[in-house]
C-alpha cells in the first residue's frame, strides 16, 4: 500500500515486476505441449475414421504450417497460439503415423524412441560444449535448413505433376536425403538450446519460454517425420 510506505494518498504504485523466463519454464512448457500434442495425436487417431486419413492429414498439415510461419516471423509470444499450433501438430502427427503403423508395423514406437534418444544426446552434447552455437554455425544452420526446405517444397510441387525426383521414393537417394535431413534436424536442437540460453541471459519475460518451447516442438516433429520415412524404407521389402 503506498499510503503505508509514506505516500500522500493516490501515489501511482510501482508496476508489478515481470518474472523473467528460466531453463525450468522452458522444460515445463516443452513438456506440456509435447502432452497436448500426444493427446491430439492418440485422439486423432482414433477418431478420425480410416477415409478421411488423407483429407485430415492435409488440412492439419496447412493449418499447422500457416500457424507455424505466423508465430517463427511475429516471434509472438502469445501461449493460446503455440497451444493451438500443438494440437493441430498432433492431428498431423497422429494422421502420419496411423498410415505409416498401418503399413509398417511398430514403426511408430521404433521413431518416438529414437527421436527422443537424438534429442537427449544432443542436449548432453550441447550441455557439455561439445557442439556449441557460433556465429558461423547459426548461418551455416539456417541456410542449409532454407536450402533443404526450398527442395522439399519443389519436390512436393513437383510430386503433384507426376514428376518423381528419387528423394521420397525408398532409394539409395532418398535414403541419403533422408540422413541428411535426420542430421540438420539433431543440429536445429541447437539453435533452440542457444535461443533459451540467450532468453534467460537476456531476462526475457517469463511468457517467452512459450516460443522458445515451441522452436524445441518443431525440431522434435521435424525429426520424427524424418527417422518415421527412413525406418519405412528399411522395411519397405519386409
Amino acid at each position: 500500500d503506498p499510503s503505508q510506505a509514506g505516500y500522500p494518498a493516490g501515489y501511482p504504485a510501482a508496476p508489478p515486476v515481470v518474472a523473467p523466463m528460466s531453463i525450468d519454464d522452458v522444460v515445463v512448457k516443452t513438456v506440456t505441449l509435447l502432452g497436448i500434442l500426444g493427446v491430439a495425436a492418440a485422439a486423432a487417431w482414433v477418431l478420425v475414421p480410416d477415409a478421411l486419413v488423407g483429407v485430415a492429414w492435409i488440412g492439419a498439415a496447412v493449418v499447422g504450417l500457416v500457424l507455424g510461419l505466423i508465430i517463427s516471423f511475429s516471434r509472438m509470444a502469445n501461449p493460446a497460439l503455440v497451444v493451438t499450433y500443438a494440437v493441430v501438430e498432433g492431428v498431423f502427427v497422429g494422421m502420419v503415423s496411423k498410415a505409416f503403423e498401418r503399413s509398417y508395423d511398430g514403426i511408430v514406437l521404433q521413431a518416438v524412441v529414437a527421436s527422443f534418444g537424438v534429442f537427449f544426446v544432443m542436449a548432453m552434447l550441447y550441455k557439455a560444449r561439445v557442439i556449441r552455437a557460433t556465429p558461423a554455425f547459426v548461418k551455416g544452420m539456417i541456410a542449409v535448413m532454407a536450402g533443404l526446405f526450398a527442395v522439399m517444397l519443389i519436390n512436393l510441387v513437383l510430386s503433384l505433376f507426376g514428376v518423381n525426383t528419387h528423394l521420397r521414393d525408398g532409394s539409395k537417394l532418398a535414403i541419403g536425403f533422408s540422413l541428411i535431413c535426420i542430421v540438420v534436424a539433431a543440429l536445429s536442437f541447437v539453435l533452440s538450446f542457444k535461443e533459451v540460453e540467450d532468453g534467460v541471459r537476456m531476462g526475457l519475460p517469463q511468457r517467452y519460454s512459450w516460443v522458445a518451447a515451441f522452436g524445441i516442438l518443431v525440431s522434435l516433429v521435424w525429426l520424427y517425420l524424418e527417422l518415421l520415412r527412413l525406418l519405412s524404407y528399411f522395411q519397405g521389402d519386409d
